[in-house]
């Protein structure tokens, strides 16, 4: 049905066989190449991740509700983890539907998410969420404390400590946040292949991939 590449940041593609989702394609500000967007919808979390090229199909960098193929998208407000309740919320998450496969992409959010945020993302299979910490993103624990509230099936962590990126602030190993959630762990790299709503397994588990 798809499949879920991680691509280093927050940096993740969603490919399915009629259209493409390139989730935080601005990776030069973590030293690695811009993803390319070209004749895929370019999904930004926050601005400051966008790349702007008009070759994309579809830009999305805030709140709505979009649809492109057999893809829903649904874009919820949020504070940035380095923000106060006080600031402008300038952050996205979104609810991403493939078929009857449901997918929360969150960002850098703050670490608690309200009842609306909660409500407006409904039931998850696939929770995508930043881990690395160090006052930059979630950290291990803060992360596993959303992951208890959405209740997925799956999680993909994302933005952890990687040798050959240039992050503001170093990040956690991802072991980090897999020994804070005691759940079972997957290896799918290079790629998490879904194949149907049967092939998610029923029991919380921890999807790994190495970045592609």
């Amino acid at each position: 049905m798809f499949d879920i590449e991680y691509k280093g940041g927050n940096g993740v593609v969603i490919t399915t066989p009629k259209v493409q989702l390139v989730v935080d394609p601005r990776l030069s500000l973590v030293g690695l190449k811009d993803l390319s967007v070209k004749d895929a919808v370019e999904v930004a979390t926050e601005p400051r991740f966008v790349v702007n090229d008009e070759a994309a199909k579809l830009q999305i960098e805030g709140p709505g509700e979009y649809e492109i193929g057999e893809v829903s998208i649904q874009g919820i407000k949020a504070t940035r983890h380095i923000d106060t309740e006080a600031d402008e919320q300038i952050s996205t998450m979104y609810r991403i539907g493939v078929g009857d496969v449901r997918i929360a992409v969150l960002g850098n959010v703050a670490s608690k998410l309200s009842d609306e945020q909660l409500e407006d993302i409904g039931v998850i299979d696939i929770l995508i969420i930043p881990v690395g910490g160090n006052g930059y993103t979630l950290d291990a624990v803060s992360a596993a404390t959303i992951v208890r509230q959405v209740e997925p099936h799956v999680v993909i962590p994302v933005h952890y400590a990687d040798n050959a990126l240039k992050y503001e602030v170093p990040q956690d190993d991802v072991e980090r946040f897999a020994k804070e959630l005691a759940a079972a762990v997957e290896d799918a790299s290079p790629k998490y292949k879904v194949k149907s709503t049967a092939s998610i397994p029923q029991a919380l588990t921890l999807v790994k991939l190495a970045r592609n």
